[in-house]
């Protein structure tokens, strides 16, 4: 992990976002299939970044929420 810091704005590769989220590449993509995780944004055609700010949104929407039961 080079950078452990999330950037309150800008944008972040797949590999900065999963340092933060621990979950496979698999998972991400179906849960952005499904919804649940925030869509990438294009810059070109080998370029996909997500929004810091949708980041933060998903850490602190899982922060909130209550255990399974």
């Amino acid at each position: 992990m080079t950078n452990t810091i999330l950037p309150t704005t800008g944008f972040m590769r797949l590999s900065q976002v999963l340092q933060f989220i621990p979950i496979s590449q698999s998972t991400w993509y179906s849960g952005i299939k499904t919804g649940r995780f925030p869509q990438p944004v294009k810059l070109g055609p080998r370029t996909t970044v997500y929004r810091a700010e949708d980041i933060r949104k998903l850490i602190d929407e899982f922060g909130v929420q209550s255990p399974a039961q």
